[in-house]
Formats: structure tokens, C-alpha cells, sequence
């Protein structure tokens, strides 16, 4: 018994995924920027234009991931046990950058020069990084004819680690932004030390993996309709220290499930003979039986035609490849538009709220919904897509094109004066600013390659904060300091709706370049992802009998 659990727990792919989403339930502490930002404006003397400056450092950080990527994908071409340094380096990072941040804003030494904030908040943010290509990647490796589900499993639990870390401050340290800067110096780094030996690749290939991967997919619609249960009830009635304590411990609780399915999961595949894989990028050859002339010529014609489209689409092409194409350059417009209006205004939520007259009670709130809606489109877009692509043969980049239109829908709504108008306007940018997060790492793979995807998704993860940058100071910060009268405090909507019109239009900019990416890529994945995902589901058979 003691040997199956050795091996259930070191050579399990389930456990892998497991871990990781685990890991990823406590990386995303830049989503609830918002809880400490005016603790960090009213300690540091900042106006909102300076503040800003510092939020984006924290993009720049979070996305400028490429040595991350380098560094994976030169591992994982030696040895499975890659996410160990990653997640490594990952910890030290997030423990520095948020100790220092905690240590400068409890007054352990006078107020610090904003490039050192800066360098503080980079830090802490580049971590996230780290953690994230680690998980992502692995989670493709392994689940490589499921990417679009697998990879919105990852991003989508990332997306509710914002709630789930709120849940934690609202319950040990009953609002004191202070002491949660301190717990997110601690808690995403031991969590990773202790789960990262877990984490590795396995070339293997189970055929009920999408029965498994559907039932992680409910467990996280599960979680998150939890969590936004528990938001609601806290909206409504004060809630007392047990109450807070029950239903934290309910949710470890729902985490911890998660491990019983990857048990179930191990079990199953134990039963039945379990196989090494080509080159996830390797046309998979099936032998049902004698085939007549004109269907060796067929199928001839079929290779030839999927190598040569490999060939035009450039599969496998590491990062500097990738660069020369001008599917890199839309890929990176339309993430530059939609991620960098996207954080623009996760990053603002707080002080928007304010100028329409929102209590800090109900920012919070706002910012721990936005984590839900951030997780619905990045679960939504991965798992729609896939189904689509597999069952109807829809280009992934069409999704892209969509989300990004409904985005700039929800910056004019945020800014509409409609009563309510901040909630229903999050939900729309929340959602489809998560979906680029999914949308886009599956594209890449598919389109350059998973041999170097992590460097190259790493790269164009880079148009996050370039977006962000423009959005945040030269649009959002710049025009709400020129509106506000009352010192560095701005009432009413004017302080923003020029800013959220320019993010609207920027978004309609992101669509048309994704709409080019489709249009492009449109044959690509007519012909040859959907006959890869043929080609592994007629496996998947051979396998079952």
C-alpha cells in the first residue's frame, strides 16, 4: 500500500495538476492591488498619477516573463523536474519584493524613492511570473490535445486566487492592509516550496483525460460560484469571527477535494496500459486496418498537406522565429489593447468606485467579484474554445475577436452613470479580460509550437504592461489628476469617462487585429489542429479496446 502511494503521489500526472492549481490558488496577490493601494498612497505620500506609476511596475513584472520562459523551456528539453528551479526562484522573489514593500509602508525606515517602490512591487509581481509559466506549461505538456481546457483550468484558479487570498485577510486579519502585505510575503512562497516537488512533466497519454479534466473544470465552476456566494452574503449581513472561520475552512475544504479526483483519476489509468507519446507535434499514425489505394492517396495527400501547413504557420519555431511573423506582431496588438485596458482598470477599481461614490466596503467587494469574473473568462474562454475547435473546427483567434468587442462594451458601461452601472461594467471587462489570458497561451502553442512556448507566450505577455503603461499613466492617472479640485481627489464621472472612452476604442483596435489573426490562421486550424484532435480521439479508442 505504502509503494502504490509513493507512486500515486510522485508519478502521477493528476497530482501534478493538482499541485499546480493549488499553487496558483495563492499566486495571483496582484489582482487585489486595490486592499493595500491608498494604504500605500496615504503612507508614502503619492499622488494618484505616482501611484499608478507603481501599479504598472507591478505589470511590467508580472508579465515581463520571458526569463522564466527561457529558463523552462531549456529544462524541460533535459529533465521533467523543470518547475522545481522556476518555482524556486519564483518564492525568493515574491518573498523579498512583498517583506521590503511591508517593511517600507509599517515605517521600518522612512518613506522609500517611488524607482525603489518600484523595484519593491516589480519583485514581488515578477514572481507571479515564475509560478504561473511553471504551472501553464507543465499543464500543456501533459495535457497537450487538451490545451484550451488545461490551460483555462490554470489561468482560471490563478484568476480566483484574488477572492480566495481575500477570504484569508478578511478572516485572520479582520482589514488591516498592513498585515496582508506581510501574509503575502509569507503564504505564496511557503505554499510554493512545499507543493513545487510535484510539479513535473509526463509524456503520457490516458484516454478518459477528458472525463477527468471536465470534472476539475466543475470543481472550479464549483469554487467559484462559492466564492461569489460567500461576497454576496458578506454585502448583506456583518458577518462574525466563527461565521468568517466556517466558511474559510469550508473552502480549504472544496480545495482539498481536488486531490480525490486526481485518486480517482490515477486509479483508472493504473487499470488500463498507459503509453509514451510522440513529439506532441508529431502526426500520431493510426492503423485500423488494410486501406485500398485511394485511401493510402488520401491519406498521403492529408500528411502532405498538414506538414506543409505546419510549414507556412511556422510550428515550432523558437523565439526569435516567432518574432519575424506578423501572427506574432497581432497576437501582441491585440493583447497590448485588451490586457493593458484590462488592468487599467483592475488597478484603478478602487479610486473609480470612490469618484461614483462607492464605500471601501463595496471596492472590496468589487475587487474580489472582479476575481470571479477575471476566473469565468479565463475557465470559459479555454474550455469554449476547445469545444468548438474539436466538435465544429472554429478558429481559436474568432474568440479573441469576440471577448474584445464585449470588452469595450463594458468600459463604456463602467463610466455610464447608471446606477449599478461599476458592477455590471466589471463583469464585462473582468470576464473578457480574463479570456485573453486563456485565449492567448493556447494560440501560441498551437500556432508557433509548445517545444517554446513558454519563452514565446512570455513574450508577448509583454504587451500586458506596454498596454497598461499607456492606459494607466499617459491616459487613466493623467486626466483623473487634471479633473480633480479637491487636492488629489476627483468626485463624480467626469473623473474618468474620457479615459474609459479611449480604452473602449483601443479594445475595438485589439478586435481588428485579432479578427486579421483569424483570418490568417482561419485554414491552419481547419486542417490541422482539428485533424491532429481526430487523429488523437481515434488513439483514445484504440487505447480503450
Amino acid at each position: 500500500m505504502e509503494v502504490v502511494n509513493f507512486n500515486f503521489f510522485g508519478n502521477s500526472k493528476w497530482v501534478s495538476t493538482v499541485a499546480s492549481i493549488w499553487i496558483q490558488c495563492t499566486s495571483g496577490s496582484l489582482y487585489t492591488f486595490s486592499i493595500y493601494s491608498q494604504t500605500l498612497k496615504s503612507t508614502q505620500h503619492y499622488d494618484q498619477s505616482t501611484l499608478d506609476i507603481v501599479s504598472v511596475s507591478k505589470d511590467i513584472g508580472v508579465n515581463a516573463g520571458v526569463l522564466s520562459g527561457l529558463l523552462y523551456d531549456f529544462l524541460a528539453r533535459t529533465t521533467s523536474t523543470a518547475p522545481w528551479l522556476v518555482h524556486f526562484l519564483g518564492s525568493a522573489q515574491c518573498f523579498l519584493g512583498y517583506f521590503l514593500m511591508w517593511a517600507a509602508v509599517a515605517g521600518l525606515f522612512p518613506p522609500v524613492p517611488v524607482p525603489l517602490m518600484c523595484f519593491f512591487m516589480f519583485l514581488a509581481a515578477h514572481a507571479q511570473s515564475f509560478f504561473n509559466t511553471s504551472n501553464v506549461v507543465t499543464g500543456v505538456h501533459n495535457f497537450p490535445h487538451n490545451s484550451g481546457t488545461i490551460v483555462g483550468i490554470m489561468k482560471g484558479f490563478l484568476g480566483l486566487s484574488g477572492a480566495i487570498l481575500i477570504q484569508v485577510y478578511r478572516t485572520i486579519f479582520n482589514n488591516n492592509p498592513m498585515s496582508y502585505l506581510l501574509m503575502l510575503a509569507l503564504l505564496p512562497p511557503i505554499n510554493a516550496l512545499l507543493l513545487m516537488w510535484f510539479v513535473r512533466i509526463h509524456h503520457t497519454h490516458e484516454w478518459e483525460e477528458r472525463k477527468y479534466l471536465n470534472i476539475f473544470s466543475v470543481m472550479a465552476l464549483i469554487v467559484a460560484a462559492y466564492l461569489m456566494a460567500v461576497i454576496i452574503l458578506e454585502n448583506i449581513l456583518s458577518l462574525q469571527s466563527l461565521v468568517r472561520i466556517f466558511i474559510l475552512v469550508a473552502l480549504l475544504l472544496l480545495l482539498a477535494s481536488l486531490l480525490c479526483i486526481a485518486f480517482k483519476a490515477h486509479e483508472k489509468s493504473s487499470d488500463r496500459s498507459s503509453e509514451n507519446l510522440l513529439d506532441e507535434r508529431s502526426e500520431l499514425i493510426v492503423e485500423p486496418g488494410p486501406l485500398d489505394t485511394t485511401e493510402k492517396e488520401d491519406a498521403r495527400q492529408d500528411s502532405f498537406k498538414y506538414q506543409r501547413l505546419n510549414m507556412q504557420l511556422g510550428e515550432n519555431r523558437n523565439l526569435f522565429q516567432a518574432v519575424k511573423t506578423v501572427n506574432f506582431w497581432m497576437l501582441f496588438i491585440s493583447m497590448a489593447c485588451g490586457m493593458g485596458s484590462g488592468l487599467a482598470t483592475v488597478n484603478n477599481l478602487g479610486q473609480v468606485g470612490e469618484s461614483l461614490g462607492y464605500t471601501s466596503h463595496e471596492t472590496t467587494s468589487l475587487v474580489s467579484l472582479w476575481s470571479i469574473w477575471n476566473f469565468l473568462g479565463r475557465f470559459g474562454a479555454g474550455y469554449v474554445s476547445d469545444y468548438y475547435l474539436h466538435t465544429r473546427g472554429w478558429a481559436r483567434p474568432l474568440f479573441m475577436v469576440i471577448t474584445l468587442l464585449m470588452m469595450s462594451i463594458g468600459h463604456v458601461v463602467i463610466v455610464s452613470g447608471i446606477p449599478g452601472s461599476l458592477y455590471a461594467g466589471s463583469i464585462l471587462v473582468g470576464i473578457c479580460y480574463g479570456s485573453q489570458w486563456s485565449l492567448m497561451p493556447t494560440i501560441t502553442s498551437e500556432i508557433f509550437g509548445v517545444g517554446n512556448m513558454g519563452s514565446i507566450f512570455n513574450t508577448i505577455s509583454i504587451a500586458s504592461p506596454v498596454g497598461s503603461y499607456i492606459f494607466s499613466v499617459r491616459v487613466v492617472g493623467y486626466i483623473y489628476d487634471k479633473e480633480a479640485s479637491q487636492g488629489n481627489t476627483c468626485f463624480g464621472t467626469h473623473c474618468f469617462m474620457f479615459s474609459f472612452l479611449i480604452m473602449a476604442s483601443a479594445t475595438i483596435l485589439g478586435s481588428l487585429s485579432a479578427l486579421g489573426l483569424f483570418l490568417r490562421t482561419k485554414n491552419f486550424y481547419g486542417q490541422v489542429i482539428l485533424r491532429r484532435s481526430q487523429n488523437i480521439q481515434l488513439r483514445s479508442e484504440e487505447i480503450k479496446l
